[in-house]
Order: structure tokens, then sequence, then C-alpha cells
């Protein structure tokens, strides 16, 4: 298959899963969502045990991956605390999916690797589009507080 069907699925997986991520928040705490979505990652696992194979992974490869699932749960717990804080869905789900701008600034810095000048234009557009998500007038603001008094 063609990795562009599967950046599609994961696009559509991910979407989903930040309305899920919010209707969590709602009922249980940040650090209770992060248990059941390791959960849930478990539950997954005999599946993905079967298609692929850890023999003559090295002990380097198996700490990378094991650095990079704990990071990734620290992760999830930050964006289950903005959730669980009051922050609509709709915009931090949206505005913390901008983490690959770290990824380019680590690559840089690590990798040694070098945008190009439209790949710029990119980082640039996504910047403004976060900054522009982020931004609510304060009388949205305050009459999202009203909604969340009302029983």
């Amino acid at each position: 298959m063609h990795w562009t069907i599967y950046a599609g699925v994961a696009i559509l997986l991910w979407g989903i899963n930040g309305l899920f991520m919010k209707l969590g928040t709602n009922r249980v705490s940040a650090r209770s969502m992060v248990i059941w979505v390791t959960v849930g990652f478990v539950v997954l696992l005999p599946w993905m045990w079967k298609l692929t194979s850890l023999a003559g992974l090295s002990t380097k490869v198996l700490m990378v991956g094991l650095i990079a699932g704990a990071v990734n749960g620290l992760g999830n717990w930050a964006v289950f605390a903005c959730l669980e804080r009051g922050a609509k869905a709709s915009v931090a789900i949206p505005l913390t999916a901008l983490y690959p701008l770290c990824t380019i600034a680590l690559a840089m810095v690590f990798l040694r690797e070098r945008p190009t000048g439209l790949q710029w234009i990119g980082i640039a557009l996504a910047v403004a589009g976060g900054a522009m998500l982020s931004r609510e007038s304060e009388q949205a603001t305050a009459q999202q507080e009203q909604a969340s008094c009302v029983p």
C-alpha cells in the first residue's frame, strides 16, 4: 500500500481520537485517561506482535522505542490535562498537533537537516495558523464560561 493511504488512515483515526480525548476528560482525570489509553495499546499488542518481529533488535533500538513511548505518554497526559481544564477540543487538538514544529527544530539541531524555501513557507503558515486558531475573542470566552455554568 502507498504511504499516503496510511497517512490518510492516521488523519482519520487521530481525528476520531481527538473527539474521544475530549469526551473522556469530560468524565475522568487526565491521569485516568493516560491509563485507559495505555490499556488500549495493550489490547492491540497481540495483533501488532503477529505483524512484526522483535528478533535481532539491538538494545539501543529498544531504548529508543521505550523513550519514544514514554515521551508519547507524557504528551498524551499534557493534552488530556489541557482538555480537562476546559480547552475546546476544536482548538486544543489542532494546536497541539503543531508538534512537528518541535520535531523540525530538533532535526535541524541534531540531524543537521535543513528545510527548503518552500518548507519554510509551510512552517510559517503552520505557526500563523496555530496563532489564529488559538486566538479567541473575549466575547467568545465569556459565552463559553456562561455555557459551562448552566447545568
